[in-house]
Parts: structure tokens; sequence; C-alpha cells
């Protein structure tokens, strides 16, 4: 007796190097990024949680997606109505992957990708966002640098900052005038705003 066909994947499971955008505009529409050494997307379940944490703050935003990998977070936001993003990650084929998705979704206008170092990026001249998405490789150690190079004029007044972290590790050191407003645990990664 031969076997006709072959299941490649199991039932329900996601293609790799994919995933898909939670609300707005774009709600529903697939995101393909590369794959890239520590390229780690926001699960799902918590960008949901971390935009139902930010549904006042979003609408006419300018965000900065520092680390920004697969561009999910930025991605979005502009989906839900921030007027900018400016994504930022150090990895070429990032960088052209998020550049082709933002033109494939007719979202240029509003939308700038630099493919740079995040902490070198932080030493340009800096102009204020509302709301900033850390989310670096776990393994890099950045984080706590980043959030110490955003205080030179990178955030506007009443900022909103989202870290992502490895949950057994918790938060660095915050910059004096930063406090944690919400923060969950999803498996092994932790959340904070």
């Amino acid at each position: 007796m031969a076997r006709i066909g072959k299941k490649t994947a199991e039932a329900g499971a996601k293609p790799a190097n994919r995933l898909r955008i939670i609300g707005g505009r774009w709600r529903g529409v697939p995101l393909q990024f590369p794959d890239v050494e520590g390229l780690r997307p926001t699960p799902d379940r918590v960008r949901e949680t971390l935009f139902n944490w930010l549904q006042f703050q979003i609408r006419g935003a300018r965000c900065l997606d520092l680390f920004a990998g697969s561009g999910a977070l930025g991605i979005e936001a502009l989906s839900r109505g921030a007027e900018y993003a400016a994504f930022v990650d150090r990895e070429p084929r990032a960088g052209q992957r998020l550049t082709q998705t933002l033109a494939r979704l007719g979202a240029t206008a509003n939308a700038a990708v630099y493919v740079e170092e995040a902490v070198r990026f932080l030493r340009r001249e800096p102009q204020p966002f509302d709301v900033v998405f850390l989310d670096p490789p776990f393994a890099s150690g950045l984080l706590a640098e980043a959030c110490a190079a955003l205080e030179a004029g990178w955030l506007a007044r009443e900022a909103w900052v989202y870290i992502e972290c490895p949950a057994d590790a918790g938060l660095p050191a915050l910059p004096a005038g930063w406090s944690v407003h919400r923060t969950k645990r999803a498996g092994q990664v932790g959340y904070h705003l």
C-alpha cells in the first residue's frame, strides 16, 4: 500500500517566519520576516495585551521601533492609527523585508527604516517620540544602554516605553523619572510599559 501525500506540518501550526497583524486597518494581514539569529517577534497574545494598554495613546502617535526585527510592533501601531513609525534594526535582511512590507501596505509616507545599530542610531540628533518599543535580542545586553540613550531627547513629554525582556531577568535599572505602569509575563517573556 502506497502512501500518497505527506503531512508537512502539525494541524494549526503557524508557518515559520510569518505572523499576522492583530488589529486596525491591516488586521489579519500576514507579515513575513527573514530567518535571522536572535529575531524573535513579539507573540500575538503579548501584542494584543500591549495595544490594549496603549489604546488611548497610539492614535496620532509618533512611534520608534528599536531593534525592529520583523517590525510587528511598529506596523501594528501604524495599523491602529499611529501617525508615524521609525524602524531601526542592524540586520540588512530585516531592513529590506521591512521596506518591502511597508511598500506593500502603502505605508512608506509615514514610516522610515534605518539599517543601523540601535544605540548608534540614538546618537543622532534626537526627535521626540510618543511611544518607543524596546525589544532587543535577549542575549544582547543592550536594554539598559538603550533606555539611558533615550533620555537624550528621544522621548516626548509624556512618552510611553514598552520593554520586552527575559521574564526571569526582570527589568534593568530604569532612568530616574521612569515608572512602571504595567507589567506581565507570557512564558519566558516579561513585558512592561
